[in-house]
């Protein structure tokens, strides 16, 4: 195929990397999966360095990451580091590696979703036991509960409240075991009715395209954790406030997770996901998303870059 080849950059291979291939084939692209841990540096190999299985000396027109899987604080760094040595190299990285820094740690979420005035539930991440009980007790005597959550975690794993839960003190567990040393917390935010939901709003591009309720009987509303995929319509509000919090992050893509809030207040934004999946939101929309996404991708990130002047290549030796 003589159209773009695109690096899918994805640590396991599944319905999502089947969508987007079939989706770029559609468009006369091809998609190679490739795993960041397989990718290396190696300066004697090519005039870049880069080496990515699938792509000989040379590199792809554009990359789509999907995932990027855990490891060592020196793993997940080259990794990290072959997406910024792309987007340095010219190629297109849809999320590139600092959109994905800021969405995958959820205390830099908070922090610049915060800065940029979009509401959402008070929010604290700390290093110290101490603080984080003293956090918790403050909390709990005004009749909270915080959700704990990991700093890395995705798909509603390994979320506990603690605070007033159902009127008992539930403490702040020994963080170095299972939380690295560090507690995330959020403030809990009741449902306002039974079952209780969140909204799912995926943006594409800078624009809101699909919305889903994620409805569960368990306070964790994610998917992955047993929560049902129902349409919502997207309302201006909910679209304004997902793109407003997608552009916060500079994402490409991102899912959205928003909160309802009690009559008078105004929607909560707790989560922004910058390596979305969307095969629950794909059961309850009415158009591919794999091909707005890929859509996206070509007509506006690739096309721009071979619109502008090309970056230069590193010289051999650089």
């Amino acid at each position: 195929m003589s159209g773009p080849r695109i690096a899918l950059l994805a640590d396991e291979r599944g319905w999502h990397t089947r969508q987007l291939q079939a989706a770029l084939r559609a468009r006369g692209a091809s998609g190679h999966c490739v795993d960041l841990a397989d990718c290396h540096i190696d300066t004697t190999a090519s005039r870049h360095g880069l080496v990515l299985p699938g792509f000989g000396r040379g590199l792809p027109d554009a990359a789509l990451v999907r995932g990027i899987a855990g490891g060592s604080f020196e793993q997940v760094t080259k990794r990290l580091g072959v997406l910024h040595a792309l987007r340095e190299l010219g190629v297109p990285v849809y999320n590139d590696a600092r959109a994905i820094e800021r969405s995958v740690d959820k205390s830099m979420t908070s922090l610049l979703l915060h800065a940029a005035g979009i509401p959402g539930p008070a929010t604290w991440a700390t290093e110290s036991q101490a603080q984080a009980q003293r956090i918790t007790m403050r909390e709990a005597a005004r009749g909270h509960a915080l959700v704990l959550k990991p700093l890395f975690g995705s798909q509603g794993h390994g979320l506990q409240r603690v605070g007033q839960v159902d009127g008992v003190f539930q403490p702040v567990p020994e963080l170095a075991t299972a939380y690295g040393g560090l507690a995330y917390l959020q403030r809990y935010v009741p449902p306002l009715e039974e079952p209780g939901f969140d909204w799912r709003v995926l943006v594409v591009g800078g624009r809101a395209v699909a919305a889903m309720r994620r409805v569960s009987r368990h306070w964790v509303h994610n998917i992955a954790q047993g929560a049902q995929a129902m349409p919502a319509v997207l309302t201006p509000a909910l679209a304004e406030l997902a793109e407003r919090s997608t552009q916060a992050l500079g994402l490409d893509y991102a899912g959205i997770d928003l909160l309802p809030a009690a009559r008078g207040a105004p929607l909560q934004v707790i989560e922004a996901n910058g390596v979305a999946a969307w095969q629950g939101l794909q059961r309850v929309t009415g158009f591919n998303i794999a091909r707005v996404l890929v859509d996206d991708l070509l007509d506006r990130r690739l096309a721009g870059a071979r619109a502008r002047c090309p970056v230069p290549q590193l010289a051999p030796g650089a």
